[in-house]
Formats: C-alpha cells, structure tokens, sequence
C-alpha cells in the first residue's frame, strides 16, 4: 500500500550516444552530476546507468524535492554548459518525469 504522497520528482532520462563520443559524453554527464549534487539543494539523488550489453545506452535517475528544484536545474550554468555540449554527441534523448510514492 502506498502510504503518502511525497511530491518527490523523479527525473528518468534515457540517452543514444553516438559511439565515438561515449568517453566524451560520460566525462561532461559526470561533471553535470556532481555539480548537481553539490550545488543543487533541491537535487537528493542524481545517478548515471551505463547498459553494459549495449554501453551506448545511458539511463539517468534523479531525484528532486519538487518540480521547483527540476526547474531550478535545467536553469544552472552547469547544466547549460552540458545540454550545449552533449547536443552533437546523441542520437536520441527520451525523458520521463515522475512522481516518488512512499511504500508503506
């Protein structure tokens, strides 16, 4: 039984990345996540998933306070530093917002 809503944002993000950019793009995903992490109140959790039988295939798990604090991200030079430099190197980019229930 799911006992209460905790308005969590749960942020699910699947990148295709053109293979001769995959160490590329996994250094500038790591700087984004810690930076994240870090400087981000509202950011609890921010994991980077590599498919080890297709390691193209990236899957991303954030967590945040509310979708103030998603906002709040998307808005920091970090990230706009990132989403610029990540643009020639995907194929596709797949993001799924939901919301965080709490089991009883």
């Amino acid at each position: 039984m799911f006992s209460k809503d905790l308005s969590m944002l749960v942020v699910f993000v699947y990148f295709e990345i053109k293979p001769v950019f995959i160490d590329a793009f996994l250094e500038v995903m790591r700087k984004n996540a810690l930076a994240s992490l870090k400087n981000e109140i509202g950011c609890h959790q921010f994991d980077v998933n590599q498919d080890p039988l297709s390691p193209n295939s990236i899957f991303l798990y954030e967590l945040y306070e509310d979708a103030a604090a998603f906002e709040l991200h998307k808005q920091t030079d970090h990230y706009l530093e990132f989403n610029e430099a990540i643009a020639p190197m995907i194929i596709g980019k797949t993001l799924r917002i939901l919301k965080r229930m709490e089991l009883d």
